[in-house]
C-alpha cells in the first residue's frame, strides 16, 4: 500500500529501528526491493533521482510502475514514493502532480534563510495532497570527504524545522554520497543533541560505506530513514559484468539484468536486518 513518510518513520522513530530507502532506476530494481522487502515484512521508502526521472520516463510513469507492481505482486507492507533530492520546487510539484507521496527538497546549497524560503513553498503545497516533505541542511562534502566546516548546526536544523514544518530533516553531519575515500567521521554527539530538540524523524544520506556498528549507533542517536543507493549498484553491476563475462553468447536483456537481482537481494536483506526494520509489518 502506498503511503506518505511521516506514517512508517514515526513509527521508526518511536520503536527504535531505520526504515530503508532504497533508489530505484528502472523496472528490475523496483521489482527486486518490494520483492525482498516484502518477503521480510519491512517498510520501504522508493527514492527516486532527477535522474532515475528522467531516465525511466517521468513521475508519471514511475508511479505507475510502482503502483502496478504493486497490485500484480501483491505488495501488503507500506510502500513511499519519494522525489530524492529535488533541485527546486518545481520539480517537487511535478513529483506531488504525478502521485509521489514524499519530495524532498534540496536547498541545502542555499543560505538558511533562503533554504527555509523555498522548503515552505514546497511545504505549503505539499501539505494540501497529504505529501510528507523531507529536507536537508548542511554541506555533505565532496570527492568522498566529508567537510566539518559544512556540518549542520543545531541552531540552524531547529530553525528551518520549526519555520517550515517539514516532516523529517536530513543534518549534513558527516556523512557522503557515493564512496567514501576517508572513513566516515559522523558526529554523533550533534546527531544526538539534534534529536533531543526536534520532533521529527532524522535522516542519514549517504549510507553506502558506513560501518555496521556506527549505523547501529546512528539510529540509536535519532536516524529513522537511511538512504542507499551505491552499494545496491555495485552489487548488482558486478554480477552482471561476472555473467556477461562466463556467457557471452547470451543476448537477451532480461537474463542480463536479472542476473544482478540475487546479489541485489542479498544486500537488501543485509541493510534491512540492520536497520531492524524487519518483520514491523
Amino acid at each position: 500500500m502506498l503511503v506518505n513518510i511521516k506514517e512508517i518513520t514515526t513509527r521508526a522513530k518511536n520503536e527504535g529501528y531505520a526504515v530503508p530507502h532504497f533508489n530505484i532506476n528502472n523496472l528490475e530494481w523496483t521489482k527486486y526491493i518490494l520483492e525482498e522487502c516484502q518477503e521480510l515484512r519491512s517498510p520501504v521508502i522508493l527514492g527516486v533521482s532527477i535522474g532515475a526521472v528522467k531516465y525511466m520516463g517521468g513521475y508519471n510513469t514511475v508511479v505507475s510502475i510502482v503502483k502496478g507492481l504493486i497490485k500484480d505482486l501483491n505488495i501488503t507492507i507500506p510502500v513511499c514514493i519519494h522525489l530524492d533530492h529535488g533541485p527546486n520546487v518545481s520539480s517537487c510539484i511535478d513529483a506531488i502532480n504525478a502521485g509521489f507521496t514524499s519530495v524532498m527538497i534540496d536547498a541545502s546549497s542555499y543560505s538558511l534563510d533562503e533554504n527555509i524560503k523555498l522548503t515552505k513553498e514546497v511545504v505549503d503545497y505539499a501539505k494540501k495532497y497529504n505529501v510528507t516533505v523531507e529536507a536537508e541542511i548542511g554541506s555533505m562534502g565532496s570527492d568522498g570527504v566529508a567537510d566539518k566546516s559544512g556540518y549542520a548546526k543545531v541552531s540552524d536544523v531547529i530553525k528551518l524545522v520549526e519555520e517550515t514544518r517539514i516532516d523529517l530533516v536530513a543534518p549534513a553531519l558527516g556523512s557522503v554520497h557515493g564512496l567514501y575515500k576517508r572513513e566516515p567521521n559522523l558526529d554523533f554527539d550533534r546527531m544526538k543533541e539534534i534529536k533531543d530538540k526536534i520532533n521529527i524523524p532524522l535522516v542519514l544520506h549517504g549510507g553506502t560505506g558506513i560501518h555496521d556498528e556506527q549505523i547501529k549507533k546512528a539510529i540509536e542517536c535519532g536516524i529513522s530513514k537511511i538512504n542507499i543507493n551505491t552499494e545496491l549498484q555495485i552489487e548488482w553491476a558486478n554480477q552482471v559484468k561476472e555473467f556477461i563475462k562466463n556467457n557471452s553468447e547470451v543476448y537477451d536483456p532480461r537474463k542480463i539484468i536479472s542476473s544482478g537481482k540475487d546479489k541485489m537481494q542479498e544486500k537488501i536483506k543485509e541493510k534491512i536486518i540492520l536497520f531492524g526494520s524487519n518483520n514491523k509489518y
